[in-house]
This record gives C-alpha cells, structure tokens and sequence, in this order.
C-alpha cells in the first residue's frame, strides 16, 4: 500500500494533475447541478398542472358549460398531458431539452398538435446542454490526455526509465499501478460528486453502478489509447497533439459525419410539413359536400354512422369529423415520419458500437428515459389518451345527448406511466 500512496503523492505534487482534477471535479458539480436545476425547473412545471388545468376548465364550464353542446366543450376544453423525468433524468437531459415534455391537446385534430412541438430538428441537437453526460463525452477525455500523455515520455525525457527498468520489478509494473492511480484519481472526481447528487434524486442503485461502469469503461478506453500512443516512443508535446488530434476525430468529427450519413441515407422530413399538410385538409373540408366528410367519417368509424343526420345548422360532430379526417389523411406521411426517425435512432444505436462517445452518449440517455425512445413512447400516450377524448365527445356528440357543466369533470385524464 506505501507504493500506492507513494503514486497518489506524486501525483498531486504535479501542479498541473492536481489543478486538472480539482477543475474535473469542480466541473462534475457544475454540470450535475445544471442538469438538477433544468430537470426540477420541469418537475415544477408539471406540479403546476393540476392547479393550472381546475382553473382553465372552471372558466370553460362558466363561458360554455350552459350550451348543453359538447362540441363547443371539446372545441375550448385543452387537457394537459405531460411527460415526467426519471430520477437519473438530470445525468443526460437528452430529448427533454429540444422536444416539448408538456403538450395541452384537444378533441380535434392531433396530427398538427403534436407535429407543431417540433419546431426544429431534433436530429441536429448533437451536443446538447452541459450536463454529466456532455462532461463524461466531450470533456472527460482530455482530462485523461493531460494526466497520461507523459505518463511514460516524462521518464524518459527525465533520465529516469533505465533506472524504472533496473528495478526486480520492471517498469511495466511501475507504469501499470502509475495509470491505474490516475484512472481512480479520475473517476473519484467524476463518480463521488454523481453518486452523492444520484441519491439524492433518488436514482436505483443498479443504474448508479451501471454509469459508474459505463465511465469506468470509457475511462479506460482513453487511457489505453494513450498507452498504445505512449509506446511509440515520441515526445511528450508530441504525444499530447497526437491524443488531441485524436480526441477531435473520435468525439467530434467522426460523430458530425457519420449522423449526416445517416441523415442522408435515411431521409425524413419534417413535423411540421405533416401539420401543414393536415391544417390544408381541414381547411378544405369546408368547402366539401357535409355529407361527403360524414360518409368518410362513418365508413371509417363505423361504431357511430347510427348518428341522426345532419340538419341544415352548423353541428360540432361534423366539425369533429373533418378535423378526424384530416388525421386520417395525413397517417401514411405521419407513419412514415415516425418510421424513419426510429431508423436514424437505431442507426445511431449501431454507431455507437465503432464510436465510444456515441455510445455513451446512448447508453446515457437511454438509461435516464431521455432518448428518442422514451420521446415517441410519451407520443404514443398522448396518442391514446387523444382516443380517449374523442370517444368521450363523440358519445354526446354523436348520441344527440346534452353536455352539462357537471359534464366536464367527467373528461378522460392523462395517466402518464
């Protein structure tokens, strides 16, 4: 253990490892802290919620609950869905940084509801916001190319490796227990400052122990490549611009490229085209025969064609069965958009398996409930909880039965899980 201890004093006698981690350290607690400030600032919004919703909806039931119209209730009721963090949420912020974790939706059409959230590509927010998995990714490495860029060079330019190499031991030993300090040093600067504020967010100590293997493991990674850079016998100045030069190709550049690859091998187009495209079909469905938009709507709805018909007065069900219609034409487009952005995901899934930051970044995400898997799973609720109010509409609406104020407490809520 003397030896041992014999490493750690010598390296933080070196003024520059120990300034490099006490800024590593001082960074981890920056950046878990940016990422728990930005993840309570959403939980506090959504404790908001429910106050928000019972006075927006007291003010619906006074302005229109004496109509007995459910359509004019479906028309100006909004109902709150929202997309809750996980307790490691604040560790990689991920989607919940660039796409809406609220989304208020009504009876009418959803297509241009959802698609109108995205009012940029999330596929181009590749970096991201400074949290713990911006620092492990992009910063972590060259903290590990200052402490392990000289690890070997230094004794050599020094005089002092024939003198490692007489030792019984050898100096491979030497080195070893030398980079296995410094890793440790590295991790204790990353991993105490997560494991403290991931307790306190209430995180599940398997995932806490996955992440610390997952930075453990990339750690290594650098560290090795070091190493191998090491035996090739060049400088120290020499060593550091190779690992450097490195550290832009591995983490910066081939990453850049290869999502515009996918970008390019898997075209998609935008949200808001399918929006665009939707708002087109309701408007034109104005200028429709009503009873043309009704047939449609019954032969794909065929649950509520017993409907009366239609008289010559406005009527919301047929309002409510363009805007479905419009949803209804614009599917395949809808389909096809969430098709390919599930392609690029797994593609960049793949990548990350050649790319160490790619996949970190995966990993990261994937286990905070912040990727692009957990964003189109929080779609597919608000999806089925848009079913829900619909069937609650159409049964006053299409049944001809009166929509009191009491009526409205009776609405579908959201269930998040």
């Amino acid at each position: 253990m003397s030896l041992w201890r014999l490493e750690l004093a010598l390296l933080l006698r070196s003024r520059i490892a120990l300034a490099g981690l006490l800024l590593l350290a001082l960074l981890s607690v920056v950046s878990l802290l940016s990422g728990v400030h930005r993840i309570d600032s959403q939980r506090a919004a959504i404790d908001r919620i429910e106050a928000l919703q019972r006075t927006d909806m007291a003010a619906v039931a006074a302005a229109h609950g004496d109509s007995t119209d459910a359509g004019s209730a479906a028309y100006y009721s909004f109902h709150p869905t929202w997309n809750p963090p996980s307790p490691l949420a604040f560790a990689a912020v991920g989607m919940r940084d660039v796409a809406p974790f609220m989304l208020r939706v009504r009876a009418l059409g959803l297509e241009a509801q959802i698609h109108d959230g995205d009012i940029f590509n999330p596929e181009l927010a590749l970096a991201g916001r400074f949290d713990y998995a911006f620092l492990l990714v992009f910063l972590l490495p060259l903290f590990v190319i200052v402490l392990f860029h000289d690890l070997r060079s230094a004794e050599t330019e020094s005089g002092r490796e024939r003198m490692l190499r007489a030792l019984p031991a050898g100096a491979g030993r030497v080195y070893l227990r030398r980079g296995l300090v410094r890793v440790l040093a590295v991790l204790a600067c990353v991993g105490l400052p997560f494991v403290a504020v991931a307790l306190h967010q209430g995180a599940a100590p398997p995932l806490l122990l996955a992440v610390l293997g997952l930075a453990a493991a990339y750690v290594l990674f650098w560290a090795a490549l070091a190493l191998l850079v090491a035996r090739l016998g060049w400088s120290s100045a020499t060593n550091a611009a190779t690992l450097a030069t490195a550290w832009v190709a591995i983490a910066l550049v081939l990453p850049a490229l290869a999502h515009v690859a996918i970008e390019r091998a898997i075209p998609v187009g935008q949200g808001a085209e399918i929006a665009r495209a939707q708002r087109e079909a309701v408007n034109g469905a104005w200028d429709i025969p009503r009873e043309h938009t009704m047939q449609r709507f019954y032969a794909r709805y065929p649950e509520w064609s017993d409907s009366a018909p239609l008289g010559t007065d406005f009527h919301y069900k047929w309002y409510l069965a363009f805007h479905q219609n419009g949803d209804d034409s614009v599917a395949l487009e809808a389909g096809a958009y969430r098709d390919g952005i599930e392609r690029r995901s797994r593609a960049a899934e793949r990548l990350g398996w050649l790319l160490p930051p790619v996949g970190m970044q995966v990993l990261l995400t994937r286990w905070a409930g912040t990727d692009m898997h957990a964003h189109l799973a929080y779609q597919d609720r608000i999806r089925d909880y848009h079913g829900q109010l619909r069937r609650f509409y159409y049964g006053y609406l299409f049944g001809d039965r009166p929509f009191t104020g009491e009526d409205f407490d009776k609405a579908p809520r959201f269930d998040p899980e």
